[in-house]
């Protein structure tokens, strides 16, 4: 048994069935002697329901998943080149593929016999986000072992390194220029320029925008994280008390069969002494009776 193997297991469960599984996976390795194992697998956090339905796509889905890497990998790329063009269309195929995927996971939720809530499939999409924004989310995510939606994730590469333009290829020169030409080139190269400048600050604003609104959605995902870690601990705590009160009430049951079995031997018991009672008074009332008449033969002799 190792930790690896172990967490492999735990985060493939639902996770109702989580904490009994990781408890009894640390009660063997504490009983192989290995403490320090039984520690880390006692540590290991159950999912919330939406970061289980994202390992699900990563256990279920390797192929989505691949896909969903990629298309992180070129987003980043082109936030990082400012490349306007391919960030719109990177930004279309975006949103289709986290709608499919939110989807997707809770058809598997569905499946595996825990449906997930409608804010809990946008908390999905919350991780998707990030894991197309983030590298280290996207390592974590892949996983399989996630425990609950990110936070503070890092926005995208533009605006977290700057605005740094793709290098122009150099425009070659033609061998010879008359005056006319080359101010007919320059012209060209400042209208070029002030083209690229544009749309350089327009895919600035792209990115912040990106970034705002990335990081308004990881806030919220942080609050209702927080809200159901809350609602979550309440109702394990519930759920123990549940169990105490369950095992109180049994064992009371048993207390009052063993008393009512108690109660009906006592019962017979007294029974038959009562019974033993009325034969000793009939045998003493008999031999009276005998000694009685003896005594009176007795006298009349």
């Amino acid at each position: 048994m190792d930790l690896e193997t172990v967490a492999d297991e735990l985060y493939g469960l639902r996770p109702d069935e989580f904490t009994s599984a990781r408890d009894a996976r640390a009660a063997e390795a504490r009983a192989a002697g290995d403490r320090t194992l039984a520690g880390k697998i006692g540590k290991l956090r159950r999912p919330s329901l939406s970061a289980w339905a994202s390992n699900l796509l990563v256990r279920e889905q390797p192929e989505e998943t691949e896909s969903l890497l990629r298309l992180g990998e070129g987003l980043r790329q082109a936030h990082r080149d400012l490349d306007g063009s391919q960030l719109r269309d990177l930004s279309r195929q975006q949103h289709v593929v986290i709608n499919e995927l939110s989807r997707q996971a809770r058809r598997l939720a569905d499946q595996a016999g825990h449906p997930i809530s409608d804010s809990a499939q946008h908390e999905v999409e919350t991780i998707l986000h990030a894991v197309l924004a983030d590298t280290g989310a996207a390592e974590e995510w892949a996983t399989g072992r996630l425990v609950k939606a990110f936070d503070g994730v890092a926005g995208f590469p533009a605006a977290a390194e700057g605005a740094r333009p793709r290098p122009a290829k150099p425009t070659p020169r033609p061998a010879k220029a008359t005056p006319r030409r080359e101010s007919k080139r320059d012209a060209a190269r400042a209208k070029a320029d002030q083209e690229h400048r544009r749309r350089l600050e327009k895919a600035r604003q792209e990115a912040e925008a990106a970034e705002r609104d990335l990081k308004a959605r990881e806030d919220e995902a942080a609050q209702a994280d927080r809200q159901a870690d809350d609602a979550q601990s309440q109702a394990d705590t519930l759920q123990q008390r549940v169990s105490e009160l369950t095992e109180e009430l049994r064992r009371l049951e048993k207390e009052q069969q063993q008393t009512e079995t108690a109660v009906r031997k006592a019962r017979d018991e007294a029974r038959s002494a009562d019974r033993g009672v009325r034969e000793a008074r009939r045998r003493a009332k008999s031999a009276t009776e005998r000694v009685r008449r003896l005594t009176a033969d007795e006298s009349h002799a």
